[in-house]
C-alpha cells in the first residue's frame, strides 16, 4: 500500500531512513529541514500490508524526485505517481534502485557518479601540518574569495550566482560548513559539506588553485572537515568520477559502496 505521507509518519519515517544515512542523506535532510506540508515538496511511502511497516519512500522536491527502498518495492506505483506530474525532470538515487524505473519512464538522458562513503576516518590532521597550513572555517565574509577560486576552475560548472546563493545559504541555516586555506592574500584550496543533519552529510566543492596543487592542500582540508564532522557523530559520503580526486578520498577512508544515477526526463 502506497500513501502520502504527514507529520505524525515523522518519527518511523526517520527511523527507517536511518538504517542507512548516508545514503539516505538528501532524504533525511529535506524531512528533518522542510517537512511534509510544503508546496514544493511530498513524501509517500509503501507499507507491508500485513505487519503496516514502511518499505520505501518517494520524495519530491520541486521538480525532482528521489525514491529509496532496502527491499524490493513497487516500482510501477511509485512510477504513476511521477508520471501524473508534468513538472518532473529528474529521478537521482542510488542506481541499483533508479534503474528499476527504466522500464516504467522514458529517460533522455542519464548520468552516474562513484558513490562512496566514510565510517572511520583513517588519521586526524597532524598539528604541525595545520600549524603550517592553518586551515579555516569560512563566514558569510569569506564567500566570495572561496567562490571565485571555483570560478577559475573547469571541473565547477554551477552558475556563478547559483553558487555565491547556495553557500550563503548553507552557512545561514547551518546546512553546509566550508573549510579553507589562504595563501599569498587569496583563498587556495577548499571544501564544503553540505545537506547537513542530525545524521550525515555530503562533502562537495573540493577544490585547490592550479598554481598550488601537489602540496597536499586538498587532503589536509577535506580531513580537517570529515574530523569535525565525525566527531559530531555524522555519517559522510560523498560523489566523485575524477580518479586523482578518488585517491585522495580513500586515503582518508572513504570506501566505494556503489553508483548514484540521475535520470532526466
Amino acid at each position: 500500500m502506497i500513501r502520502k505521507l504527514n507529520e505524525q509518519d515523522r518519527a518511523g519515517l526517520l527511523a527507517f531512513l536511518g538504517q542507512d544515512p548516508a545514503l539516505n542523506l538528501f532524504l533525511i535532510s529535506d524531512v528533518e529541514n522542510f517537512g511534509f506540508d510544503r508546496e514544493f515538496q511530498e513524501v509517500w511511502g509503501e507499507f507491508e500490508p500485513e505487519s503496516g511497516q514502511l518499505k520505501a519512500v518517494l520524495l519530491r522536491y520541486e521538480t525532482n524526485y528521489l525514491p529509496y527502498a532496502a527491499v524490493p518495492f513497487d516500482v510501477q506505483g511509485f512510477a504513476d505517481i511521477m508520471k501524473q506530474d508534468e513538472r518532473m525532470k529528474m529521478l537521482s538515487g542510488s542506481t541499483s534502485i533508479a534503474a528499476q524505473f527504466g522500464p516504467y519512464i522514458s529517460f533522455r538522458k542519464e548520468k552516474s557518479m562513484h558513490f562512496a562513503e566514510l565510517k572511520e576516518l583513517a588519521g586526524e590532521p597532524g598539528a604541525q601540518a595545520l600549524a603550517e597550513t592553518p586551515a579555516k572555517l569560512a563566514t558569510l565574509r569569506d564567500v566570495e574569495s572561496i567562490c571565485t577560486l571555483m570560478d577559475g576552475i573547469d571541473e565547477f560548472e554551477e552558475n556563478p550566482d547559483s553558487m555565491r546563493s547556495g553557500m550563503r545559504r548553507a552557512l545561514e541555516t547551518g546546512t553546509g560548513r566550508t573549510c579553507f586555506v589562504e595563501r599569498d592574500g587569496r583563498t587556495v584550496a577548499a571544501a564544503s559539506s553540505t545537506a547537513e543533519n542530525s545524521m550525515s552529510a555530503m562533502i562537495v566543492g573540493v577544490a585547490t588553485h592550479p598554481d598550488y596543487r601537489g602540496q597536499g592542500l586538498a587532503t589536509l582540508i577535506v580531513t580537517k572537515l570529515c574530523s569535525d564532522l565525525t566527531k559530531e557523530g555524522k555519517s559522510l559520503c560523498l560523489f566523485y568520477n575524477n580518479p586523482d580526486a578518488a585517491s585522495i578520498y580513500k586515503r582518508i577512508g572513504f570506501r566505494d559502496i556503489g553508483d548514484w544515477s540521475m535520470m532526466y526526463t
